[in-house]
């Protein structure tokens, strides 16, 4: 029988999810824009702030989440992790040509400094989103549901990156961003208000586990999901991981340059109304898919996301008409989410029960450490030979082009021989757990 669960759980989860993925979205994909607009970023450029910024977030997950667990608490750190992530984001208003060039030396590129400075407090934004949401909202997830519910909590947890999208890309679109010098500011102020304002609300909504604080040391808890003797004891959890891995490592290949390539490749200036049918489309998709998990299981959900993850590659590659577009980033966006929902409510269900803030450091090390070193380096390399354009100030800046979507591809596939080599051992184990 399926467990209900609160309205106030659902009134929690939503609004923390929601407003955690529109912070991800400015980390994600709005700061690779900023410092391409701002200081002519190049791909390297990009690649190591995605690269840094994942080794704080996993870092940061490994630690928190073990410290969650030796306290025995999950609403202190989401809460007050809000409070200063959203405080953080307001800082980036504050990096400007307008505010540098008085300050830095003559000898010193503002350009330069500029990127350093996004790098730095991006890693420091990192590390206050990831204590928040990475690791004590998944682990208060985790806590809060069962493998009789999981999967549409995580159909809604999962869906909630598009609709992020879709609340940055239509929120901002209604403000002029050529020749506007508040622009960047405008969103940063508004972004950073608004985490900060869920992070307060958090305190009166949130309702915190009955959890027994970890009696283990806390050095213990922070390497527990790494040592041989716990993979020895959950194989079935870390070859999942495996796979989501080599799935994220395909996502990563695209996705930093996604927003730069329909603007500067496509000339799509009205990319945001072109978007929106696809992102509510697939967000309904992926809500929906989480409950076809709960019926049917990894094996079809999961197969199902990939192909629609695959076609919609196949589409961005080949065609650069509107409609076309809008068919390969509707299938990619829906195979992405999906397949985001499916894996991670798998790996939610394989567990360890009150252990769930010591595994995140080694989920976000599968979802986002690895994925988020190798695949934007790999997406770089694509873009090696990139066609280039010069700027109004005489600075050259790269254009992405559709090779991207062939790399992110062929990583795909290689997910996929994963699964299929890994099939009868996975549905081995599974009968066990």
């Amino acid at each position: 029988m399926k467990t209900k669960l609160s309205p106030k759980f659902w009134l929690a989860l939503t609004i923390f999810s929601l407003v955690g993925q529109v912070a991800w979205v400015i980390e994600n994909m709005y700061l690779n824009v900023f410092i391409y607009d701002m200081f002519h970023a190049s791909a390297d450029d990009i690649s190591t702030m995605v690269a840094a910024s994942a080794i704080a977030a996993t870092l940061t997950t490994i630690f928190i989440g073990a410290l969650s667990d030796k306290i025995g608490k999950r609403k202190l750190f989401m809460c007050g992790g809000y409070v200063l992530w959203g405080i953080s984001i307001l800082g980036f208003g504050l990096i400007r040509t307008d505010i540098l060039e008085p300050i830095v030396p003559a000898t010193m590129s503002v350009a330069t400094v500029g990127v350093s400075l996004v790098i730095i407090l991006d890693c420091l934004m990192t590390f206050f989103g990831s204590s928040a949401n990475d690791a004590a909202f998944n682990a208060w997830l985790t806590d809060s549901t069962d493998d009789t519910n999981r999967g549409s909590a995580e159909g809604i947890n999962a869906m909630m990156p598009l609709v992020a999208i879709l609340v940055v890309f239509g929120g901002f679109m209604f403000i002029p961003k050529e020749g506007n010098p508040a622009y960047w500011p405008t969103v940063f102020t508004i972004i950073g208000t608004a985490v900060l304002a869920i992070g307060v609300i958090g305190f009166f909504i949130i309702e915190d586990p009955e959890l027994t604080p970890s009696e283990t040391s806390y050095m213990r808890n922070i390497v527990h999901g790494f040592l041989p003797s716990t993979i020895k004891q959950n194989v079935s959890l870390y070859i999942y991981l495996a796979c989501f891995i080599v799935f994220n490592i395909s996502i990563q290949i695209f996705m930093p340059y996604l927003i730069l390539y329909y603007e500067k490749s496509l000339a799509m200036a009205d990319y945001v109304l072109i978007m929106a049918p696809a992102i509510v489309v697939a967000s309904v998709v992926t809500a929906f898919w989480g409950k076809v998990y709960d019926k049917k299981g990894f094996n079809f959900s999961s197969a199902m996301s990939l192909l629609w993850l695959a076609l919609g590659y196949i589409f961005l590659f080949f065609f650069k008409n509107t409609a076309l577009v809008f068919v390969g980033s509707l299938l990619m966006m829906s195979g992405y989410l999906s397949g985001m929902a499916v894996f991670g409510a798998k790996i939610r269900d394989l567990t360890p029960v009150g252990k769930s803030g010591m595994f995140q450091g080694v989920r976000i090390f599968s979802q986002v450490l690895v994925p988020g070193v190798i695949g934007p380096k790999i997406g770089s390399w694509i873009l090696r030979n990139a066609d280039m354009i010069t700027n109004a100030d005489g600075t050259t800046s790269f254009i992405p082009n559709e090779n991207i979507f062939l790399g992110a591809l062929v990583a795909e596939v290689v997910a996929i021989v994963i699964i299929l080599a890994c099939k009868k051992p996975l549905n081995k184990k599974a009968e066990n757990v």
